[in-house]
């Protein structure tokens, strides 16, 4: 038997502009930005237990529930427990055993507690950013759930923050969804390096154009308020060739102040190295990045008062890849080499290349 799922409700909030961002949000949209990681991040941004809690039910925790506010004093424990065991690192008592879980961000974003606070209520999160990641992931492996049915689950989420994208009238042309077929799959596996299931992140894809070029940032923001907590992004896996983050601070002086604040100087990412799609055309621009959604499954477990597993989490994650670009351009990544029939015909010639190398291959029928 099923029982009915239960997802973390959200605060309505308004629609953010960029006319209204700040150095929070400019970090959160560069970190998708250029694919990185809040492990490297030296401190957090919230400014209230509000904006925490509702962070926290963006990531399906909802600590008014006992079970969530168990799981996560668990996770917690778990945390502080490695750091003390492997590294002999002191944590404050303050850190290790919050009044509320929702301390720890403030405690971590400066705004409570002690400068000594922040530094390991930091150290503290992240820990408890990658056990949740592990939990999620032997969850999964544990429920008797198909492939199918959570591409289900987590299509119909965020086609529910699609609508409400559009209701809340965000200058959105398309939202639109797709699923790689089996034949999609091997070829680019075959097509790929590294040859690992594990490492096909499109499979399940929303594509979203924009009106024009300055909606990008706003309707991506909106989706980290509404649909994935920024953290999830999966760091590394960004392809971005069409939005620069020293071209939103020049494109919105406002923003500028903030520079001098931010986690990484500005010329950060003129020093990465950038991977682009072998198989796109020249000109093709995009920003394709990848999120590790999360998912609760009460739905496939037992209620909480009948839960007698030893770990009581409720939440997986599946990952889901995002492109967006303006309709302009979307116009532009059609026509000439960037066209999608002449990008499967360069990963398919590459596909028979690796084929056939060395061997003598029956020719082709018809």
């Amino acid at each position: 038997m099923k029982f009915p799922h239960t997802i973390p409700q959200l605060p309505d909030i308004p629609v953010c502009t960029v006319a209204d961002m700040g150095l929070r949000e400019l970090e959160r949209i560069r970190l998708i930005l250029r694919g990185g990681s809040v492990i490297d991040w030296r401190r957090m941004h919230f400014q209230s237990r509000d904006e925490v809690d509702r962070f926290l039910r963006l990531c399906q925790i909802d600590t008014s529930r006992p079970e969530d506010e168990a799981w996560a004093r668990t996770v917690l424990a778990d945390a502080v427990e490695y750091l003390r065991q492997t590294f002999d690192y002191r944590v404050a008592d303050s850190v290790a055993e919050p009044e509320e879980i929702h301390d720890l961000f403030l405690y971590a974003s400066g705004v409570k507690g002690l400068p000594r606070h922040r530094r390991i209520a930091c150290i503290v999160l992240k820990v408890m950013h990658v056990l949740q990641h592990i939990e999620g992931r032997d969850l999964m492996h544990r429920l008797a759930v198909s492939e199918a049915d959570l591409s289900e689950l987590v299509t119909a989420k965020v086609l529910g923050v699609a609508q409400l994208l559009r209701d809340k009238g965000l200058p959105v042309a398309e939202f639109a969804h797709s699923i790689k077929s089996r034949e999609s799959l091997i070829t680019k596996l075959l097509a790929k390096k590294e040859t690992v299931a594990a490492q096909i992140y499109d499979r399940t894809r929303f594509r979203i154009i924009t009106q024009k070029p300055a909606d990008i940032i706003p309707v991506l923001y909106f989706l980290t308020q509404h649909l994935f907590p920024f953290n999830f992004v999966v760091p590394g896996q960004t392809e971005n060739t069409l939005v620069s983050f020293k071209s939103v601070l020049e494109e919105n002086p406002h923003l500028k102040q903030f520079a001098q604040h931010l986690h990484l100087d500005l010329d950060y990412e003129d020093r990465e190295e950038r991977t682009r799609n072998l198989f796109s055309g020249n000109t093709y621009r995009a920003l394709n990045f990848v999120v590790d959604v999360p998912v609760r499954m009460d739905a496939y477990l037992p209620p909480p008062a009948e839960d007698s597993r030893e770990r009581k989490n409720r939440t997986v994650f599946t990952l889901v890849e995002f492109q967006i670009m303006d309709e302009e351009t979307a116009r532009q990544n059609e026509e000439g080499e960037n066209a999608h029939k002449l990008y499967k015909r360069r990963q398919k010639r590459r596909v028979l290349r690796r084929l056939s190398r060395g061997l003598v291959v029956p020719k082709r029928q018809g």
